[in-house]
């Protein structure tokens, strides 16, 4: 069983590979639930979706758990404890608690699936030329979405301009670009020490994601010679090294 479900996970076949997409797929509905709920009253309905996103990625966690060859080394990694946070927050319906800014830390598992990156790229010719784009466009969604969570827990019960998650989605998107419109401010030495990282880290991510989509277009191809990655996608030498290059034209098979 073991062997099965690490085959599952971790072999290269046809299988395998529509497996872990169902996964990313299901990562990316269980994203999409958080952020629509978000903006949702708390319903039996709700509670009871928790309980079962919660059951599924536990089931998940423990079968990834089963299967490591090194246990220890992964339940040290920053995503995982991410996961152990995001299965507590939505199993504590059972247990009757809120804990519902720890829900948002399952966005992290949308940089964990980077796993999937090197059937990405065969698989999908678009994702080949546009994966620097997606990658810096996942990287501030994540941030923008963590970041909203943490300031409208923080902030909802003490602060009258915070009274829903737009509010804290406004704040957040005028603090990274900062814009600082000053109508939604976040009072106190904790408030403005929030404010400090988002500006900070957000507008390292916003300039990432521009410059991304401003630089000239690259593909992935290794160089024989040097291993250089990214190249013109007319090059015909490697600029770094100069050995002739063999860019498949992916035009050539439309």
């Amino acid at each position: 069983m073991i062997a099965w479900l690490r085959d599952l996970y971790e072999a290269d076949t046809p299988e395998a590979h529509r497996f872990r997409y169902v996964l990313l797929g299901f990562d990316l509905l269980t994203v999409l639930f958080i952020v629509v709920t978000s903006f949702l009253p708390r319903t039996d309905l709700v509670e009871w979706l928790d309980v079962l996103f919660g059951l599924v990625i536990l089931t998940d966690f423990l079968v990834r758990l089963a299967i490591s060859r090194r246990p220890l080394r992964d339940l040290l990694h920053p995503a995982t404890w991410a996961d152990i946070a995001a299965i507590v927050s939505f199993l504590a319906p059972l247990v009757g608690e809120g804990a519902g800014f720890l829900r948002v830390l399952r966005t992290v598992r949308l940089l964990h699936t980077y796993q999937l990156l090197a059937r990405l790229r065969v698989d999908s010719p678009w994702f080949r030329r546009n994966e620097e784009v997606i990658l810096a466009s996942v990287h501030l969604s994540v941030f923008v979405f963590v970041m909203t969570g943490i300031v409208y827990e923080t902030q909802h019960a003490t602060n009258p301009a915070i009274a829903n998650y737009a509010d804290a989605l406004y704040f957040t998107v005028t603090a990274l670009t900062t814009t600082g419109f000053g109508d939604i401010t976040l009072p106190g030495t904790s408030g403005r020490l929030i404010s400090v990282v988002i500006m900070i880290l957000g507008v390292t991510l916003f300039f990432n994601l521009a410059r991304a989509l401003l630089q000239p277009t690259k593909v992935r191809f290794t160089c024989p010679s040097c291993g250089l990655m990214r190249h013109d996608p007319d090059a015909v030498h490697c600029k770094a090294c100069g050995v002739l290059l063999n860019i498949p034209d992916e035009g050539q098979r439309f």
